[in-house]
């Protein structure tokens, strides 16, 4: 082979391998841990955005989906996220350990219904929460998933405030919410989730607040009889990326990846939607009664707890929320 021809054939080699290299440059993987299990829907919602990304990049940029905590737990993975060891995760209210405004996302009676909240995910306070977060957190919330309503279940109906007068009932161990039941006549205790059931079924507490899908899954209904319609918790969720990850797309790529996640948060609402009809009638066909409640006096009895608890830089927010 002549010089010449040795050359070319480098050369030609090298333009290959160059072009190769700036093609496995473009290619992104990006890891999404999250602690629902594999029926629920923020998980399908999950699949769903990893296979529009896919799909709306013609493969550039792949979503590994890991469910039930596998890749930690939430504050692990979030921190993961600001040091650019994870890429994404699903979070929401958590973030005020950072973010003053993601508080706002689980304020009891601020919503009063599915689309009072969607307005205010979706509109200038929404935005406002999501460019704090990204400033302070450097995670970037890209769409949004609805959490099921808080509702009280108990072994007689309850359906205003005086109807609580010293009942015994579990609550998450956060401030708020103790705070909140205190003021609505209740007797509330802090209590680990997994000791919840055997502590109704011996009489230790008579009451505990959830949303249906945790009601069913931890059977609430072999040792409760009624669910209270209180709804005193909407919230929302957020699908989110490290600034770092968000960084390593390119423009054409963030814009795909942002569509897809509009298609996945369509696609969870679906699926929300169908989720709450279907979990009413399977606890009403395991034996439990809906109650409508008072919610207007709920509420109004709850407002001093809540602007009490919250912090000063939420509290014109949350005033203006309760005035609406």
């Amino acid at each position: 082979m002549t010089v010449a021809k040795t050359l070319k054939t480098l050369l030609l080699a090298g333009i290959a391998t160059g072009a190769l290299s700036a093609g496995a440059l473009a290619d992104v993987t990006l890891k999404l841990g999250h602690p629902a299990n594999e029926q629920n829907t923020w998980h399908l919602a999950s699949v769903k955005f990893a296979e529009e990304v896919a799909a709306r990049t013609d493969g550039e940029v792949t979503v590994e989906v890991y469910p039930n905590e596998t890749l930690g737990k939430e504050m692990d993975i979030i921190n993961g996220m600001q040091l650019g060891t994870a890429d994404m995760t699903i979070t929401g209210e958590s973030l005020q350990n950072w973010a003053p405004m993601a508080a706002l996302l689980a304020i009891p009676y601020a919503y009063s219904s599915l689309e009072d909240m969607d307005a205010v995910a979706s509109g200038e306070l929404g935005d406002r929460i999501e460019a704090e977060i990204i400033e302070k957190v450097g995670i970037r919330p890209i769409a949004y998933f609805a959490r099921g309503p808080r509702d009280l279940t108990s072994n007689r109906p309850i359906t205003s405030p005086d109807d609580l007068d010293g009942l015994k009932m579990r609550v998450p161990n956060v401030p708020l919410f103790l705070n909140v039941w205190k003021a609505l006549g209740a007797n509330p205790t802090p209590m680990a989730f997994s000791e919840v059931f055997t502590s109704l079924q011996n009489g230790t507490i008579e009451a505990q607040e959830n949303p249906l899908a945790l009601i069913k899954s931890a059977n609430f209904n072999e040792v409760q009889g009624y669910v209270n319609k209180t709804e005193h918790v909407r919230s929302w969720i957020y699908l989110t990326i490290s600034e770092l990850s968000w960084e390593k797309l390119t423009e054409e790529q963030q814009a795909a990846v942002m569509e897809a996640a509009k298609v996945a948060q369509d696609y969870e609402r679906e699926l929300f939607t169908a989720q709450e009809a279907e979990l009413v009638d399977e606890l009403t066909a395991a034996g439990m009664e809906f109650v409508d409640v008072d919610g207007e006096a709920f509420a109004a009895a709850a407002k001093d707890a809540v602007l009490a608890s919250v912090s000063d830089e939420i509290k014109p927010d949350v005033e203006a929320l309760f005035a609406d």
